[in-house]
């Protein structure tokens, strides 16, 4: 019997491995003028980026998005995540996930979401079942096509094996390839699309010193010990090492970058058109990195 679920309807428009997608946590800052983000967002479109990405945590993003991209709603793959932050009802609950719902309905402009993810949810909340079942209800609403979970570690792991979610956001990149050795390959066995996130791992060869933030830091540690890197680097540009290793890593479909300028989404889709990374590249990359450190959120 045919699949016609709103899932499957999506999986017929879904971007091929190597595909780019635009992270939109930057543009939710106030700072930024809102001029700046219509470019952004009109020019990913342009530029062929096939997913915009957002959550309710990132400030002003969602209605940003609503504002400029609602009359092109049918150009690209729409995702959020929800989870918390709807008084006045406690985070990571049923009445929560399904009125963050509804709220991003309304402030990103459409009658349906494309992929909605629970954002970074605690493993014993998912096992609990309460929130999955907000999301499964949302889409036998109509209210969204595809039910996906964003995190890292044993909680993206559970979401893969518990068989309730078509869609995995989770952290991948050379300097951060826990999520490779078995969460990656189980999703795409079952058949769930798999967005990278984090591909550049927050460039940690910008920074001389560790950054304060934490997870940051942590990415300027790992770059900092990894073995033979510059035989693995090749030559290639760091930026462009980082994005066609995540977009092109198995099992993967599409490469979120998170940005608030043009510019540097199109040399990012520059690079992913010049295709996957060598195959001795890429397995010099996945030895000067041990896939034992975390994933990081």
């Amino acid at each position: 019997m045919p699949d016609d679920t709103p899932a499957a309807a999506l999986r017929d428009r879904l971007p091929p491995p190597g595909s780019l997608g635009l992270g939109c946590g930057r543009i939710g800052d106030a700072a930024l003028h809102e001029t700046e983000v219509e470019r952004l967002l009109l020019g990913a479109l342009d530029l062929g980026v096939s997913l915009i990405d957002t959550a309710r945590s990132y400030g002003l993003s969602e209605e940003r998005i609503g504002r400029a991209l609602s009359g092109r709603r049918h150009s690209f793959i729409l995702s959020t995540k929800v989870g918390y932050d709807i008084p006045p009802h406690p985070d990571w609950t049923y009445p929560c996930v399904a009125g963050g719902i509804d709220a991003a309905l309304t402030r990103l402009r459409t009658d349906v979401i494309d992929i909605v993810h629970l954002h970074s949810c605690p493993r014993e909340v998912l096992a609990r079942g309460e929130v999955v079942r907000a999301l499964e209800d949302a889409a036998r609403a109509g209210k969204l096509r595809m039910v996906g979970y964003a995190g890292d570690g044993d909680a993206a792991a559970h979401a893969v094996e518990c068989g309730r979610f078509a869609a995995l956001e989770t952290s991948v990149s050379f300097l951060d390839q826990a999520a490779l050795a078995a969460t990656v390959p189980a999703a795409a066995a079952r058949g769930v699309l798999v967005i990278a996130k984090r591909p550049l791992a927050d460039a940690p060869w910008r920074w001389a010193t560790p950054p304060s933030a934490p997870d940051s830091a942590e990415y300027h540690r790992r770059f900092r010990t990894a073995r033979d890197l510059d035989a693995a680097r090749a030559g290639l540009d760091w930026a462009e090492l980082a994005i066609r290793f995540a977009a092109f890593a198995p099992g993967v479909s599409t490469a979120l970058l998170g940005t608030s300028r043009l510019a540097h989404l199109a040399r990012a889709a520059a690079s992913v058109s010049r295709g996957p990374l060598p195959a001795d590249q890429s397995a010099a990359l996945r030895a000067a990195f041990p896939p034992a450190w975390p994933g990081i959120i």
